[in-house]
């Protein structure tokens, strides 16, 4: 009988896992009220100017390097080198790590929202701890129970992530069809006006400035971000060199339309200015406020009393936050074992301790998952009984992440026309057929992504809060100096070896 461990992932779960790990439906809502309509535009573009050509690029990658186990690492070392593959796969996994910490923070307020209707996480009590010192207990608990799961074998992070896949297209789908309930119910007039001019401007004071505007790139970069990681997952795709070009091309088809569709109608049940535009209303917030609101018109669309129509919001809050646990849970699963499994089984293994190079019996670098685990729960447990000194040291970690969540993409783009010099290499997917283009469509692409990062940085000065943009513009230029002097180190020690 053939070990469930050595099970191949089929297209369709495989679809499940992009959409779990990478589609945010939050992220539609969010783009919403911050630029409104506007966000429109920008979504297209870097639709066309970075998700489109970056997933043919990654489709490419993936299918040639079908065989390899070291991910995007292997995608780079096999066109740009061991050393730069290193400096760029440690600043996304850096990223990556930083993007534990915060995630379950949201996860827990997620969970919150699906018992209580509400974010009640600050009423949180153990053994008489405060509410950040329990929530970050809680999270560490979190963290060591996904990892024990995740590195029990790959069925196991296929399993969690489809599940979560199915629930985000869920909501999708309900939100989408409440929406347009409400819009015949309101016989077809909008609640937030569309006009040219709302498709241009928008309606939040914060995203007013060209300077704001063009770092609201970085932003949309992050909702299509995420892509590359499942690279980490190709060795176990069932006849990879079609499985992994099919699923990203799908998924890219599927998620760009829902992120345009889903913006155009959160303007149809809530007006901006009167459900969006309050000083209680945030980016961690908004989602919640947005669909409890649809569900109040639609239960008042239908005819019910005020007090039926607020349960409606409620329900649907309800079931939004537990769209947002489950798909929580598959993103979980997926990067607490992807971007540490393409760095560790990519570079060579004297760079690192034999420890965690070593895989268990199902085939999971167990050891190193855990050592990120603790790495990560240190963070948390600082960040949660530090004080201000440690809310300090988050912010200034967050900060450092902005760009270097980013800044990967500048490797992983602009090693594309060195990857398609290569010579000899069996190529079962070909997107881009000629050098001209390969090198016009990165060029782009790599400005497009440069762009928003410069932007990105220069747009705290502007406000004169200096200290964000200097960590915000430091945090990549920092990793990238620490894994270059690692590898430097280890290259010379080796060679004196030899």
């Amino acid at each position: 009988m053939e070990n469930k461990q050595n099970e191949k992932i089929k297209l369709g779960a495989f679809i499940l896992m992009i959409f779990s790990s990478i589609f945010g439906f939050s992220n539609s809502i969010t783009a919403f009220y911050q630029m409104g309509y506007a966000s429109i535009i920008w979504y297209v573009v870097t639709a066309i100017l970075f998700f489109l050509p970056s997933a043919m690029m990654f489709a490419e990658y993936g299918a040639t390097f079908k065989a390899a186990k070291g991910g995007i690492f292997s995608w780079l070392r096999g066109s740009i080198g061991e050393k730069n593959a290193f400096v760029g796969t440690f600043i996304w996994l850096a990223a990556w790590v930083v993007w534990l910490v915060s995630s379950t923070q949201f996860f827990f307020i997620s969970v919150s929202t699906v018992i209580y209707g509400e974010d009640q996480t600050q009423t949180w009590h153990l053994f008489g701890l405060s509410a950040n010192k329990t929530l970050g207990i809680m999270e560490v608990i979190f963290l060591a129970v996904v990892t024990f799961m995740a590195s029990r074998g790959i069925n196991k992070i296929t399993k969690v992530a489809s599940v979560g896949g199915i629930f985000v297209f869920a909501v999708s789908a309900i939100f989408v069809i409440a929406s347009v309930i409400v819009l015949i119910a309101n016989h077809g007039q909008l609640a937030t006006p569309l006009t040219g001019a709302s498709l241009i401007h928008s309606p939040n004071k914060a995203f007013v400035s060209p300077v704001a505007i063009v770092s609201f790139i970085v932003y949309a970069l992050f909702a299509y971000g995420g892509m590359e990681t499942m690279a980490g997952v190709t060795d176990s795709l069932d006849k990879p060199e079609k499985t992994f070009p099919r699923g990203i091309i799908i998924s890219m088809i599927i998620m760009t339309t829902l992120y345009i569709v889903c913006i155009l109608i959160s303007g149809i049940a809530a007006n901006w200015y009167g459900v969006l535009g309050g000083k209680s209303v945030n980016v961690g917030n908004c989602e919640y406020v947005l669909i409890n609101n649809l569900g109040v018109r639609m239960g008042q669309s239908f005819g019910m009393s005020h007090g039926g129509a607020l349960a409606m919001g409620h329900l649907f809050s309800r079931f939004t936050a537990l769209s947002d646990v489950l798909g929580g849970l598959g993103a979980a699963f997926v990067m607490v074992y992807s971007p540490i499994k393409s760095f560790i089984e990519g570079c060579d293994p004297r760079l690192l301790p034999d420890r965690l190079t070593k895989l268990n019996d199902a085939d999971m670098p167990a050891f190193a998952m855990w050592v990120q685990m603790i790495i990560v729960s240190l963070i948390i447990v600082f960040v949660s009984f530090g004080g201000n000194a440690a809310n300090r040291f988050y912010t200034i970690l967050m900060d450092m992440m902005n760009v270097s969540s980013s800044a990967p993409y500048l490797f992983l783009i602009g090693a594309f026309p060195f990857f398609k010099q290569k010579k000899g290499l069996d190529r079962p997917f070909i997107f881009y057929h000629t050098q001209k283009s390969a090198w016009i469509t990165t060029i782009v692409v790599w400005l497009v992504i440069a762009i928003g990062i410069i932007f990105t940085c220069i747009e705290p000065c502007l406000t004169g809060d200096y200290m964000t943009a200097f960590w915000t513009a430091f945090g990549p230029v920092f990793f990238g100096i620490v894994a270059w002097c690692f590898y430097t180190y280890k290259e010379h020690r080796h060679v004196l070896d030899d």
